[in-house]
């Protein structure tokens, strides 16, 4: 009896051993499947960078734009008398902070003044 029940149990083993093995490979070639497929996607997307690539540079040529700037611009001619020697440029204007500017009008920056030093070296009291 106890043999039966052993080989039943042996029996059972193999039978669920084996569709354990036989899950693990059909999910083995389904992932395999999926990588192939991933990696034709990839491929086909860099030969469309690539066509892209090519594209751009094809609009991008120099003679290209500058026949447009010509059509559609209505640009004149530089002409020598346009080019200005550093000399002849007007000096910069010191920046401005209108922000400052404006925060002093307001009356903000009264309490943010840096104390003056002390000839004590002793730190002012905290309002």
């Amino acid at each position: 009896m106890i043999l039966r029940l052993m080989h039943a149990a042996a029996i059972a083993a193999l039978i669920g051993s084996a569709s354990y093995v036989y899950g693990v490979k059909y999910r083995t070639i389904y992932a395999a499947e999926q990588l192939v497929k991933t990696r034709h996607l990839i491929s086909k997307e860099k030969d469309a960078i690539n066509l892209l690539r090519a594209e751009y540079a094809h609009l991008a040529r120099p003679d290209r734009i500058q026949e447009l700037a010509d059509a559609k611009l209505g640009l004149q001619p530089l002409v020598l008398s346009q080019i200005a020697t550093v000399g002849e440029l007007a000096d910069a204007r010191p920046k401005v902070d209108s922000i400052g500017r404006t925060l002093e009008s307001l009356g903000f920056n009264k309490d943010n003044e840096t104390p003056a030093a002390e000839a004590g070296g002793a730190t002012p009291a905290v309002r």
